[in-house]
């Protein structure tokens, strides 16, 4: 099986919206797969369509849970739903959740997908990341870099 391909979704500019786009550069910096996706929902359905039916998918996403600011929660969308709430940061009306939920009614879900989530609480025009945020992104470029070499290394 081909390595998962990574999806960091977010908004330049937007605080710690920008936290999916800063793990999938810094994972393209150490060497793995991963784009960038700043667009509508639909797009993003597309992407991970493209990827191939036999590919894991994993999202990395701004997320509003309630948690302290920097806490990674970890879905696996194939087995829970994705709670929009969750991603209520997004600057479009139809995010991640929404394609998520989309693909599972289509039967368009890859045959794995985990989502990342990083607890943020900045999302204004102009704003900064927050410092836990960045912390976390440096997690999670770790955890999933180390998974893909795990996994080569296995596969």
């Amino acid at each position: 099986m081909k390595s998962p391909l990574v999806i960091g979704c977010g908004a330049e500019g937007r605080g710690d919206d920008v936290a999916g786009l800063l793990v999938a550069r810094r994972l393209r910096a150490l060497g793995v797969e991963a784009i960038e996706h700043r667009g509508d929902a639909l797009a993003l359905l597309e992407s991970w369509n493209e990827a191939g039916a036999e590919r894991e998918v994993v999202l990395v996403d701004a997320v509003v849970t309630g948690a302290p600011v920097g806490t990674v929660t970890v879905w696996d969308a194939r087995s829970v739903p994705v709670l929009g709430d969750f991603f209520r940061c997004s600057t479009h009306a139809f995010g991640v959740a929404e394609a998520v939920e989309l693909a599972r009614r289509l039967d368009r879900l890859p045959p794995r997908m985990r989502i990342y989530g990083i607890e943020g609480e900045r999302f204004g025009r102009g704003q900064e990341p927050s410092q836990p945020v960045l912390e976390a992104v440096e997690r999670v470029v770790w955890d999933l870099a180390s998974s893909v070499v795990c996994g080569a290394a296995d596969g």
